[in-house]
């Protein structure tokens, strides 16, 4: 990278980290190799990585009762309703 790349790799880290694959080779790569040489950089992937990773777990534990998740697609349905 031309630059240091702070802000290209923290703008893309959340997708990074979870591994999407709208990324292509090369911008994986770029990322991936400032994360390695930057502490700050490594600090938020490790962040992002252990958040992503709790989520993760978290919603694969088990799964969502059928009247939380009609309440929330209420709840959802009430705020498209509203006038904006």
């Amino acid at each position: 990278m031309s630059d240091c790349g702070c802000e290209k790799a923290r703008a893309d880290l959340e997708a990074f980290v979870r591994g999407e694959e709208s990324f292509c080779q090369t911008a994986q790569a770029e990322i991936r190799e400032h994360i390695e040489s930057c502490p700050g950089c490594q600090n938020e992937a490790t962040v992002a990585r252990t958040l992503t990773d709790a989520v993760h777990r978290a919603c694969s534990d088990e799964a969502v009762p059928d009247d939380l998740r009609l309440r929330v697609i209420a709840s959802l349905r009430d705020v498209q309703a509203e006038p904006h």
